[in-house]
């Protein structure tokens, strides 16, 4: 095959079979890019191991040989990480998609890094008990590559990050060593905590192959509320009264702004009945506890930000199916993305009170470049997580659209990237968010251990 030793190829083939090492046509157009669409390459081979040993025996000949390697989850991402660079093999972990165990006792989940969020969740939820991370893609992005990014998503206010989710990891490195540190302990202070070095590195120093999750008791009630403030100070002051009032069972507090609103809606028809409610900023609250007074919470809310005109309007869920509706609405993303050809996308962590300043900064130079252009900002509030989205005329406008949001964001005491993770799109911008001695550290822990760089070259950091 041009541009990949016939030797390799007949290696790798030999360790993973027919269906486990594809070349050619039989590749198909799913890996060829992640969701950002910032580019399409065919991989020169697409790699499936099936177990810890074949993944280890598969990196071992590639970093003998020296062949890049491209680390693909379900291919979700929004950074371009996962899409195929020239010369690169896809190394794809949905083979690995069982779940060990589940130990309610415990409260863990034993998981190959190739399930997907959404089979995790379920296998929680056959235990009853309940692991929280969870976002709009639960049914193809995959715990590798949750972890990889140290995803966030709708419960972070109550539950955290992946990074506070995970026990314990088993990593396969760039020459094929598995370190396995497969920790089931909350408590474990015995020495470095290393899998903290691989969550959030992007696959960039070793591919998770196996994960210790935390998982927490489900909860039987569940309220959910979606209001509508006037302006954004009404935001900020319901976002407090929830804080304060709802304490420990407020899951989620999501904001959809006025053009994300009237975009959604318009794209998805079924979702008109939601139309009703107030114009103007749209916030989606949750509630999960035991108690069968989560309505009431709820509803006790709503009257006081009304009093208080943080709120001009709201709805209660009545039912789970209206719930799930609600929810709809802020999952709209997902078919924005999917029928925009050059999607600009962008995860902006920020201090919540900076956030209308930050959206008018970005808008204007936006403007000014792309006049008419529409900007459709929504976030996790309660996090200090905000999204932009763009349907970007072209690929070329896609790109420019990266420098146009992000070099803002360091006047803003921001961070490029609150969850979606740096990958290609966004590398050269990390300066903003870190400093000098904090890069020149990540290409000391690059170098270390992968010292031939196969592994996802070219995302995170520069070449």
């Amino acid at each position: 095959m041009k541009g990949m030793s016939p030797a390799l190829l007949r290696a790798l083939h030999d360790v993973l079979g027919p269906t486990g090492c594809i070349t050619g046509d039989g590749v198909s157009d799913k890996y060829a890019s992640d969701w950002s669409k910032s580019s399409w390459q065919r991989p020169l081979a697409l790699l499936r191991p099936a177990s810890t040993e074949q993944l280890s025996r598969t990196l071992a000949l590639c970093h003998a040989a020296g062949q890049p390697v491209v680390v693909q989850g379900g291919l979700t991402g929004l950074g371009g990480g996962a899409s195929p660079r020239p010369r690169e093999v896809a190394l794809n972990l949905e083979r690995m998609n069982r779940i060990i165990e589940v130990d309610p006792v415990g409260m863990t989940i034993t998981t190959e890094s190739g399930a997907t969020l959404e089979a995790v969740q379920q296998a929680a939820r056959e235990h009853r008990l309940q692991f929280p991370l969870d976002f709009g893609s639960r049914g193809s992005c995959t715990i590798g590559g949750n972890l990889s990014t140290n995803a966030g998503g709708n419960s972070v206010i109550r539950h955290g990050v992946a990074r506070q989710l995970a026990l314990g990891l088993e990593v396969v490195l760039a020459d094929g060593t598995v370190i396995s540190s497969l920790n089931r302990l909350v408590k474990n202070s015995s020495g470095y905590d290393t899998k903290q070095l691989f969550i959030g590195s992007e696959g960039t120093l070793g591919v998770i192959s196996r994960a210790v999750l935390r998982a927490v008791p489900a909860q039987s009630q569940r309220g959910t509320l979606l209001a509508s403030a006037a302006d954004f100070d009404g935001v900020l002051r319901c976002l407090d009264l929830a804080r304060r009032q709802l304490a420990g069972s407020l899951s989620a507090f999501e904001v959809m702004w006025p053009a994300y609103v009237e975009r959604v809606l318009r794209e998805q028809p079924t979702l008109t009945g939601l139309g009703q409610l107030a114009r103007g900023f749209w916030i989606l609250i949750e509630t999960e506890s035991d108690s069968a007074d989560e309505t009431v919470a709820l509803q006790g809310l709503y009257e006081q930000a009304l009093e208080s005109r943080a709120l001009q309007d709201a709805l209660l869920a009545q039912s789970l199916r209206e719930a799930e509706d609600f929810w709809k609405l802020r999952d709209g993303v997902g078919a924005l993305l999917a029928a925009w050809p050059h999607p600009a996308t962008f995860d902006i962590g920020l201090p919540i009170a900076s956030m209308p300043a930050f959206c008018a900064a970005v808008a204007a130079r936006v403007e000014a470049r792309y006049p008419g252009l529409a900007m459709l900002p929504f976030g996790h509030l309660g996090d200090g997580t905000l999204h932009l989205l763009f349907d970007a005329p072209s690929t070329a406008a896609e790109l420019e659209l990266v420098e146009l949001v992000l070099q803002p964001v360091g006047d803003f005491g921001g961070a490029i990237s609150s969850e979606h993770g740096i990958g290609v799109l966004k590398r050269n911008y990390l300066g903003l968010s870190r400093n000098p001695a904090e890069i020149e550290l990540m290409r000391r822990f690059k170098q270390m251990l992968d010292p031939r760089g196969i592994l996802n070259s070219g995302r995170v950091l520069t070449d």
